[in-house]
C-alpha cells in the first residue's frame, strides 16, 4: 500500500495531478521544489512511486519516460537512454550498485498524487 512507502508524516505536500492523469505503468515528471521528480503509477490501482527524474548514466532528465516493470518482484523503472534500472522504492541502480537516486515520498489522496518536499533521506 502507498502509505507504508511513507516515511515522514510532517511533510509539506505538493499537489501535482490527479492520478487518472498517470496512465498505468507510466510516468510523469513534476517540478518540487526547484527539482525535477519523476512519479510513478504501478499497475490500475493507487501504487505509486517517486524518485528523481535526473538519469546519471545519461547526464539527462528522461526517467519518468522510462519503461516501467519489476525485476524479480521489484518495481523498476528503465533509463530510456541506455537502459538501467533503478528501484522504485530504493532508487538504486538495479544494474550497478554503486549508483543511486533520490527518492521522495508519494501519496495518493482523494485521488490526487503528492509529492512530500524534500528526498527522503
Amino acid at each position: 500500500m502507498v502509505q507504508a512507502l511513507v516515511r515522514e508524516t510532517n511533510a509539506t505536500w505538493v499537489d501535482i495531478c490527479s492520478l487518472e492523469a498517470i496512465a498505468p505503468n507510466t510516468g510523469v515528471c513534476a517540478l518540487v521544489e526547484g527539482q525535477q521528480v519523476a512519479i510513478f503509477r504501478v499497475g490500475t490501482e493507487d501504487e505509486v512511486f517517486a524518485l528523481s527524474n535526473y538519469d546519471p548514466f545519461s547526464k539527462a532528465f528522461v526517467l519518468s519516460r522510462g519503461i516501467v516493470g519489476d525485476r524479480n518482484g521489484i518495481p523498476k523503472v528503465a533509463s530510456p537512454i541506455y537502459k538501467q534500472n533503478f528501484n522504485l522504492i530504493t532508487g538504486e541502480c538495479l544494474d550497478d550498485e554503486t549508483v543511486s537516486l533520490p527518492t521522495y515520498n508519494v501519496r495518493v489522496v482523494e485521488g490526487r498524487v503528492q509529492v512530500a518536499a524534500g528526498e527522503v533521506e
